[in-house]
């Protein structure tokens, strides 16, 4: 059983306020895309915001809507609201900003994450990814700990876990794609997906050809 959390919280301030949950995508709103992907793999879906009220509206009576218990401490208030309202142990975290979440890519984490395990988390061109990792609920407690001492840095957090990485190799071994680590943080990243979506569009219309050569 698998829990699943998406943080939908913050200021937005890259993109001028505007919550990136709401972004279009091929007619979906980015949250929409999450929820939908989640309901795959996740018998439960929670939504972490400052103002519950937008996401009423916007999702089914069976998605679970609150707010954080520490207020503007970022990323962490988010995932410890989460956590620590999740039914299940296991916890797959998803932030709002990230198009392309893989339920494939969260089984696969799930399946490395035993009793030992704090957390696993995909690792990816050099990097971490912990907006898309499984996590113990019981890591609820260590974020109110870090936060309770005036730090709410997430490098810093998992730091005090046990937990492992997932490859980039290890996911394309089982055939899943790393697409899910796409994140939007800027207008300007939003255009640019967009765009390529348009692009992709245009070349299976017109056979490949350079949307910028057809002539409209």
């Amino acid at each position: 059983m698998l829990s699943g959390v998406i943080l939908a919280g913050g200021h937005h301030r890259r993109m001028k306020g505007e919550n990136r949950a709401f972004l279009l995508l091929e007619g979906r709103t980015l949250l929409e895309r999450q929820i939908s992907e989640m309901r795959t793999c996740c018998n439960e879906i929670t939504i972490v915001a400052n103002d519950p009220q937008p996401f009423l509206r916007a999702v089914d009576r069976d998605i679970r809507i609150i707010t954080d218990y520490y207020t503007d401490k970022g990323v962490l208030s988010g995932m410890h609201a989460g956590l620590a309202l999740a039914q299940n142990q296991n916890v797959w975290v998803v932030g709002c900003h990230m198009p392309f979440p893989s339920a494939d890519a969260a089984m696969l984490l799930q399946a490395y994450k035993t009793d030992h395990v704090d957390a696993v988390i995909p690792w990816v061109d050099k990097g971490a990814f912990p907006l898309h990792g499984i996590y113990d609920r019981s890591c609820a407690g260590r974020i109110g700990e870090q936060l309770n001492e005036g730090d709410s840095y997430i490098s810093r957090f998992l730091n005090r876990l046990n937990w492992i990485e997932l490859s980039e190799t290890a996911f394309l071994e089982k055939g899943v794609g790393c697409h899910f680590t796409k994140t939007i943080h800027s207008p300007e990243d939003y255009y640019s997906l967009t765009n390529s979506f348009l692009q992709h569009e245009f070349e299976l219309l017109y056979g490949g050809e350079d949307a910028r050569n057809i002539d409209l």
